[in-house]
């Protein structure tokens, strides 16, 4: 298999719009896929008999603080980020036993709606995602490896993919996709800016 094409053997699934995702899911654990998951997503997927393991029981550390801290883990976040073949990497995650993620569909809370409903402050700050995008970056970062969706339109696209190469994704992919993340997180930004521009400026 070509250096550039990445086989995917672990991935990490926590979306607000669950458009597609038994299909697109159930198409990953055809593959042996080994799917990791949080609240709502992983619920889903558990009533659409899809096998899932929980973040909380994967890190071996509880959701906590009304589901604020639960994917902000080193056994997350250095799976995502561990460059493949560096050996100072490698040792690492065998130290602190944390293996590789290699898919991360993610979409973020859905701020810019949740404003558009005229909420009181305290919801307004509620939605406001910070897993979410720290994972996408994370994994959009280290797209030498990882592959990363944000929108259910990409699930056939992935999916093509490794049908057409083995279960892997090509570098190609992988670098358009990790630039939507930056495109789809500097936008969430941007909404949260203007938000509190105007909170500022009610007050």
């Amino acid at each position: 298999m070509s250096q550039d094409i990445f086989s995917l053997k672990t991935a990490l699934i926590s979306v607000s719009d669950k458009t597609g995702l038994i299909e697109f899911a159930q198409f990953l654990a055809q593959q042996n896929i080994t799917i990791l998951s949080t609240g709502g997503t992983a619920k889903a997927l558990r009533q659409a008999n899809i096998a899932v393991t929980d973040v909380s029981d994967y890190t071996g550390f509880p959701e906590m603080m009304d589901g604020r801290v639960k994917t902000l883990h080193p056994k997350i976040h250095g799976g995502l980020l561990a460059v493949n073949h560096n050996p100072e990497h490698q040792s690492a995650q065998n130290q602190h036993n944390i293996p590789n993620i290699d898919l991360v569909v993610v979409n973020l809370y859905p701020f810019e709606q949740t404003i558009s409903q005229h909420v009181d402050y305290e919801t307004a700050i509620e939605n406001i995602d910070i897993g979410g995008p720290a994972m996408l970056r994370s994994a959009a970062k280290n797209h030498a490896r990882v592959t990363v969706i944000t929108e259910f339109s990409d699930y056939d696209v992935v999916k093509q993919e490794m049908l057409n190469f083995n279960g892997g994704t090509t570098l190609a992919l992988r670098k358009k996709l990790a630039a939507k993340v930056y495109a789809k997180t500097a936008y969430y930004d941007t909404i949260i800016s203007q938000w509190f521009q105007q909170q500022l400026d009610i007050e």
